[in-house]
Formats: structure tokens, sequence, C-alpha cells
């Protein structure tokens, strides 16, 4: 096999909390390295069709769970994943969702491991206007966040961050954050790091 068919993508996650700006900052990283073979793999497309229940702690009200790592088929991620980056296409593969870095046999697979962070009080801003462009109302978009999803983010989101190589500002993301990112990236590509 020739040094240039052994050669195995970079593998960069990025895990963060619900609306903290992971996948502005996984666009933003393709973009940078828009010269070089760069796709996405985004955990939102795991979601199973029928979702585990979750009992609110202080109402007693039941939701459908989207926050916690049995609402994702992760097994058949990470077997994509692998796939992906078996077939050579790929320089840079960056890997983006809630859990990126909380299910261990994903993040075992991970070159570079980001934690997008930003406060509670702006990922909740910014959710609302996002599921309100998709016409859910407030009152269901905000009863939905401050019973379930901030709860399951200290369960699951928040404790990942200490798997984090470095943590990124999501509210006001730095330049030269992202640019010593992409330093980093293309320095793994140029050095043949994934070379076997």
């Amino acid at each position: 096999m020739s040094k240039a068919t052994a050669r195995r993508a970079c593998i960069v996650g990025l895990a963060g909390g619900s609306a903290s700006g992971k996948t502005t900052i996984a666009d933003e990283l393709e973009t940078q390295l828009c010269d070089l073979r760069v796709t996405t793999m985004h955990m939102d497309s795991y979601f199973l069709r029928v979702k585990p229940a979750m009992v609110a702690p202080y109402t007693g009200e039941v939701f459908e769970d989207h926050n916690h790592p049995a609402s994702f088929d992760l097994g058949a991620m990470v077997s994509d994943l692998d796939a992906l980056a078996s077939t050579g296409h790929w320089d840079v593969i960056i890997v983006e969702g809630l859990l990126t870095l909380q299910h261990e046999p994903l993040r075992q697979r991970l070159d570079l491991r980001l934690f997008v962070d930003a406060h509670s009080d702006e990922r909740i801003v910014r959710r609302v206007r996002r599921s309100m462009a998709r016409g859910a109302s407030y009152d269901d978009t905000t009863r939905f966040y401050l019973q379930s999803v901030r709860y399951r983010h200290d369960e699951f989101v928040e404790p990942s961050r200490w798997h984090a190589d470095l943590i990124l500002n999501g509210a006001y993301p730095s330049q030269r954050g992202l640019a010593a990112v992409e330093g980093w990236i293309r320095s793994w590509v140029a050095r043949g790091e994934g070379d076997e």
C-alpha cells in the first residue's frame, strides 16, 4: 500500500451545549481549511426516530429526550466514522455534537478534542430564536429548555469538557483561537501523522 493510500484523516471533535456555537465553529474551520479535503459529521443526523422519555426533576412533566446518549444511534455514528476515515479520501473529518466528548468510543477516535463554551443565558436566547424561527412557541421552547435540556447538559455535556484539549469561546469566537486550531490541524496533516 502506498503512503498516499495509507494516510488517515485527522479527526477533530467538537462538543458543547445546545446552541453553544458548535456548528458555526465547524463551518468556520471547514472554510479556513478549504484547500484541504474536509468533511463534517453532525451528531444530530443520528437522532433516533423514537427517543426515550424524560421526567422533569421538579415538575414531573414528561418530555421526549433529545439530550441523552440513548437519543442517538451512537454505534452507527462510530461505525460510519470508521468507514469514512478508512477511505483515504479525506484530510480532515470534523465531528460535532452534544456528546462528541461524552461517548468514549467516539472520543477515543479523536486526534483533537475541542469543547465550545457559551454561558447558559446566551445559549437559551439562541435556542429560543432558533426554535421560534422554525415555528415553535416561546413557551414551549423555554419550558423544554428549563425542564429538560439544562438537566441533561449538567449530567452529560458539561462533564465532558474535561476531556477537551482546548476550550473555545462560542459566545464570541476568537479568530486567534480558530487560527491556532487551524494551525494545529495543518501541522498534523503536513507531518502525515495518520500515515501507517
